[in-house]
């Protein structure tokens, strides 16, 4: 069985444990935060049953030792040994890359989107070029951002990285920004409009505000993915650092604990990315709340 049908059944069986434990906290009246304890306990259940039964045997060295998937304990074990150091050593290399990228690429995005917006004519142009950061595989292009932006000195951000982490991004805020502005009430344009206001004014004094929402929405998606562009750019972006390297060290000495441990790491690392904007986007925009009851 090969990984991506493990990560699939693993996916399912989150699925299944999320499903349960929001219909049994339901039927109990349990608090909120209840349903997510027990979808990660049942998560870590299954991943520990089916690591000792069924995936047992897969990617075995030829004396029996080792395997490919490794139990929730070991995976911490490891974590524990290899300590913070390892982690931040090489984690903060990582999201340097992705907040750098993340920046740049939501920038571009918001001028473009802004471009669409105030010269109507160039939309269809702005939209297709995004469409194509979109459909590009950015682990083909790899190679090429590479060869244009070099490789980085010891201990220093991957150039790759952060262009893959940017293109990684791009797309979302920019289709988010135009679809919050494009959702702008009429009444309120033709008011500017009425006052005097052109493109630039009803743009920055009304369809920002209201386009806010979608735009922090957006950036939601965009921390993850500019984390994982990060992670993907340095494959292929050279540096010595970073969970990129880390990983694939990891894996050719064969130390599978220590490859899913930096895995569950670079998650949640992603995970708190998207909550952070999450929050941020409850405190900068407090009015959407009421919009959308």
């Amino acid at each position: 069985m090969t990984m991506l049908q493990t990560c699939y059944l693993v996916a399912m069986a989150r699925l299944l444990a999320m499903s349960n434990a929001t219909t049994l906290r339901s039927k109990l009246r349990l608090p909120a935060w209840t349903g997510g304890v027990i979808g990660i306990v049942s998560t870590l259940a299954i991943w520990w049953l089916l690591a000792e039964t069924v995936f047992a045997s897969v990617g075995t060295r030829p004396d029996g030792s080792g395997g490919a998937i490794p139990t929730p304990i070991e995976v911490v074990l490891q974590l524990i040994e290899d300590g913070f150091g390892f982690y931040w050593r090489n984690g903060i290399i990582t999201l340097t890359e992705a907040a750098i990228g993340f920046a740049w690429g939501n920038a571009l995005a918001l001028v473009f989107a802004g471009i669409a917006l105030v010269l109507p004519r160039l939309e269809t142009l702005t939209t297709q070029i995004a469409v194509i950061t979109y459909c590009i595989p950015i682990v083909a292009i790899g190679p090429i951002v590479r060869l244009v932006v070099g490789a980085p000195g010891a201990g220093e951000p991957a150039g790759a990285a952060i262009v893959l982490a940017a293109l990684s991004v791009f797309f979302t805020t920019m289709i988010g920004a135009l679809t919050g502005v494009k959702a702008t009430d009429k009444r309120m344009l033709d008011v500017v409009t009425a006052y005097g206001g052109g493109a630039i004014q009803r743009l920055l004094r009304v369809q920002l505000l209201s386009a806010l929402p979608s735009i922090f929405a957006a950036f939601k998606i965009a921390a993850p993915a500019a984390f994982l562009g990060a992670i993907l750019g340095e494959y292929v972006g050279g540096p010595d650092v970073g969970f990129g390297p880390a990983m694939v060290n990891a894996q050719q000495s064969l130390e599978i604990a220590r490859v899913w441990g930096v895995a569950l790491i670079s998650g949640l690392i992603a995970g708190g990315g998207y909550a952070l904007f999450s929050i941020i986007g409850k405190l900068v925009t407090p009015w959407a709340k009421v919009t959308n009851r």
